[in-house]
């Protein structure tokens, strides 16, 4: 089979295509024929090796995908062959032509979904759902802001939050990333690379701030965060791309609570409870994964750029 093999840590030019040997799932383990895998920024992450999950070299990147079983151990019930399944992880990898699985890696994917859509699945919608209802707990009528809101959790975070009866603010910077921002539902969009975009934001509150903030970069937003964050507030810090220099004083002041997270600290349980609501969003039509760009296996290294470098829109999916 083809597939990505990463035999050394570094840029982008480590991802490259390679026959690899064919796979055969053992009594407790599902074998998928992907037909298009999910890119996120967590990918550059473990394929550089600064990553706590990146696995040793060589390896076969990626965390989501979607396809058709094709085999199965003797000891599989959860799923049989020619099912459609979208996956939350598998055994060695999701840049190729197939994935070995264990039967928790694999979930069902609603008939209305597309493979496409399903590839931009479990880290966008299970770390919004994670974020915005295992950690914030929101209470509806709350507002809650969404930096990067046009990127792929932002767009999962979003569809979530006006599930949920949410008031809905989004950030982003370019004129098709604050369209779909509007698009999906949001109540305000802002564009973040301005300098007072946080003066438009209280004024769209009332100057009574928010209840919720979504925070996408934290070294570049969480100081200003503040500015906008109503009394007893909480900060869910998803995403961070270094340090910065910080007043704890100002969480005294709002009464504010800081909360980090990372998908894969989630329980089984924890786990169980994402699944169940991505399903059943999915199959009602109120979640719609949005599918931003589309390349080939051997264009992984032009999608990892993508996926760092230009402005958020949708999910990037690799065809394979």
């Amino acid at each position: 089979m083809k597939a990505i093999i990463v035999r050394e840590y570094g840029k982008t030019d480590v991802l490259k295509v390679e026959e690899a040997s064919d796979l055969v799932p053992n009594e407790n383990q599902v074998l998928v024929e992907i037909k298009a895998a999910g890119v996120n920024p967590v990918d550059t992450y473990i394929r550089e090796g600064n990553h706590p999950t990146a696995p040793p070299v060589p390896f076969i990147p990626g965390k989501d995908a979607a396809g058709v079983v094709k085999d199965i151990g003797e000891n599989i019930t959860k799923v049989r062959i020619g099912d459609r399944v979208y996956l939350a992880g598998s055994v060695t990898g999701t840049y190729a032509e197939y994935a070995l699985c264990n039967e928790q890696q694999v979930w069902q994917l609603p008939k209305n979904a597309t493979f496409e859509q399903g590839a931009g699945v479990f880290v966008p919608y299970a770390t919004a759902y994670r974020a915005l209802v295992q950690k914030a707990k929101p209470q509806k009528g709350e507002t809650v802001l969404i930096h990067g809101a046009s990127g792929a959790v932002g767009i999962a975070s979003i569809q979530f939050a006006k599930n949920l009866g949410l008031n809905v603010i989004g950030t982003a910077s370019s004129k098709e990333g604050k369209r779909l921002v509007k698009q999906q539902g949001a109540d305000f969009v802002f564009d973040h690379s301005t300098e007072n975009y946080l003066d438009e934001i209280n004024q769209a509150t009332e100057h009574k701030g928010v209840q919720i903030i979504l925070e996408m970069l934290a070294n570049v937003n969480l100081q200003k965060d503040f500015e906008v964050l109503a009394k007893f507030g909480r900060i869910i810090v998803i995403g961070n791309r270094g340090s910065l220099e910080f007043n704890p004083r100002l969480t005294m002041v709002k009464d504010a609570t800081i909360r980090g997270m990372s998908l894969f600290n989630a329980s089984e349980g924890d786990f169980e409870e994402i699944h169940k609501a991505i399903y059943k969003g999915l199959s009602e039509g109120y979640l719609s994964p949005v599918v931003g760009k589309e390349f080939t296996l051997e264009q992984t290294p032009e999608a990892h750029r993508e996926v760092i470098e230009s402005k958020a829109f949708g999910k990037i999916v690799l065809k394979i």
